[in-house]
């Protein structure tokens, strides 16, 4: 994804624009896999980008909260941020590498609406994480 794509380079909504903000941003677009807050701030800091941590906290959370990026957790808990498509989707994550495929879920959204809706729910909305071993860290168990 270009950073022609990315909206962010106008202010997230209640923060200003700042270089620090742009260069968040600008790694998230450059990366396919899902990061920690903490894996962000390191590789920003090899970059010789002059962001503190809790800039990198401040903007992810303002990107999450307009649906911008994706949040995960992993097996400990920690918060793991990707920017991805803008449509809605679920995704299948391996639990040992963090490897990560966006699917699409028509039988999902389907039941997830006739659930909801049969218990007198409106503007439902949900997320699908399935977790499972990927093709590469199941032969790698095998050797």
């Amino acid at each position: 994804m270009s950073t022609t794509d990315i909206p962010n380079r106008a202010p997230l909504p209640g923060r200003r624009a700042t270089r620090q903000r742009a260069a968040v941003v600008d790694l998230l677009a450059e990366i396919d896999d899902f990061r920690s807050a903490q894996e962000l701030h390191d590789e920003l800091r090899k970059r010789g980008e002059g962001v503190g941590l809790t800039t990198v906290y401040r903007t992810l959370q303002s990107l999450s909260e307009v649906g911008e990026i994706d949040v995960l957790r992993n097996d400990s808990g920690e918060a793991m941020y990707r920017r991805c498509s803008t449509h809605h989707h679920h995704h299948v994550v391996c639990r040992h590498c963090g490897y990560t495929v966006e699917v699409e879920g028509p039988a999902v959204e389907r039941w997830a609406e006739r659930i909801a809706s049969g218990n007198g729910f409106s503007d439902i909305r949900h997320t699908v994480e399935i977790t499972g071993t990927c093709s590469a860290c199941a032969a790698a168990a095998k050797a």
